[in-house]
């Protein structure tokens, strides 16, 4: 009697083709190969659901632990943190909270972060992001203008936001958004102009509903390359708004509502009181109002908090002490060439005073690292050399010879 072929029910592909056969009922045969995919296929859905669907109750970080992870990565900035912690787990909980008699709804706290250029804003978002298990998104405001002009539109913050939840409405609508530089969307004057401020208060005012809550029509693909694609409706209403930006100037109204320029016999005695090298820590909704902010989106930040401007010791912990820090990076990239690489402390020193004295912030550690380097990291890979080691004087030149001062700002 002849042997009766076998073929995968699933790929079609006969028994001499494939590895061997998982037999089932009414001869349904599946090969090894489908098999194993099959199985890829329930571990990636499985992931999926777990991570945009977020923690189940006892697993929910407490602020406190969400702290000790943000320490871990970004030095300083104690107060951000406390309200970034407070913000997320409360947005947990209001993920979290079932319907009951008294009625009480918990309302989201959007939140707003003032700081210097080169403090840790982006950071302290980026960082966060690793330790969530909802969808985050990081949009930049500059790009941003009123529908109809160019640009981008208001819905493609959450068209970004779709994209990091794989399109999956439900968890986008439980996501986290951070949009970087919100200063820059500010009005442009306080009296009302006859031309449209399509990148400022016309951005603003798009940026209300999304704040608030909304069912917002979203294009999945952008909205002007593709003006036929179907929309899909996303609801604002649990989506948790962070917002960082610079507010380059903004002292000069913290300092007008503190009067700290009166001079003379009637200058108050608490006005003595006032940190004139950091009054980013007076902040109040009142100073975003006068910077060009309108009162209806300050309304919808309840939550205001402030990044500390970096001194000298800061940086210098900021260059070597995190997880991620600059040093430990480029340490590991010499080491994945067989190169022990160390700095002397004196070089470590002089990077951080360069980035003092070009007002660079901890983003400037980095460039002043990078152009350290830059010739070592071409020739070193070549050479047959296992330890290297970098000294001041070699930085110095390398700085010289650079000639970094083109990055000092005004």
């Amino acid at each position: 009697m002849a042997k009766i072929n076998k073929n995968c029910s699933f790929c079609g592909r006969p028994e001499s083709k494939v590895g061997f056969f998982i037999v089932g009922m009414e001869n349904a045969n599946i090969c090894n190969e489908c098999a194993v995919q099959a199985s890829e296929i329930v571990k990636e859905n499985s992931a999926s659901k777990t991570s945009k669907l977020g923690l189940e109750k006892d697993q929910l970080p407490k602020p406190v632990e969400i702290k000790t992870y943000l320490d871990e990565y970004v030095i300083g900035q104690d107060e951000a943190k406390r309200y970034l912690s407070v913000a997320v787990y409360n947005h947990y909980k209001r993920l979290m909270q079932e319907k009951s008699s008294d009625d009480v709804e918990i309302e989201k706290s959007n939140i707003i972060m003032v700081g210097y250029t080169g403090t840790g804003k982006t950071l302290l978002a980026k960082t966060i992001a690793k330790k969530l298990q909802v969808p985050f998104a990081i949009v930049d405001a500059t790009v941003l203008t009123e529908a109809g002009y160019v640009g981008e539109d208001i819905e493609s913050i959450l068209t970004r936001l779709l994209q990091v939840a794989d399109y999956d409405v439900q968890a986008a609508e439980r996501g986290i958004v951070f949009i970087d530089e919100i200063d820059k969307i500010a009005r442009k004057g306080d009296n009302p102009s006859i031309t449209r401020d399509v990148s400022g208060e016309g951005v603003q005012q798009g940026l209300l509903k999304l704040l608030e809550g909304a069912i917002v029509n979203v294009p999945p693909q952008g909205g002007r390359k593709h003006p036929d694609q179907k929309m899909i409706a996303v609801n604002t209403q649990n989506i948790l708004f962070v917002c960082g930006g610079a507010f380059d100037g903004i002292e000069k109204k913290i300092a007008s509502r503190l009067n700290t320029r009166t001079v003379g016999y009637t200058a108050g005695k608490a006005h003595e009181q006032v940190d004139k090298q950091n009054l980013l820590q007076y902040i109040a909704p009142q100073d975003l109002k006068s910077f060009g902010l309108i009162p209806e989106i300050i309304g919808r930040l309840p939550i205001l908090t402030y990044l500390e401007p970096l001194d000298r010791v800061a940086l210098r912990k900021i260059l070597t002490e995190p997880k991620n820090s600059i040093i430990k990076q480029y340490t590991k990239l010499f080491k994945m060439d067989a190169i022990d690489l160390t700095f002397d402390d004196a070089v470590l020193d002089y990077i951080v005073d360069k980035a003092i004295e070009f007002k660079l912030g901890a983003r400037g550690l980095r460039s002043i690292t990078e152009t350290i380097m830059m010739d070592e990291m071409f020739e070193m890979p070549s050479k047959n050399i296992k330890k290297l080691s970098i000294l001041l004087p070699y930085a110095q030149s390398k700085i010289e010879k650079a000639n970094i001062h083109r990055l000092k700002t005004a």
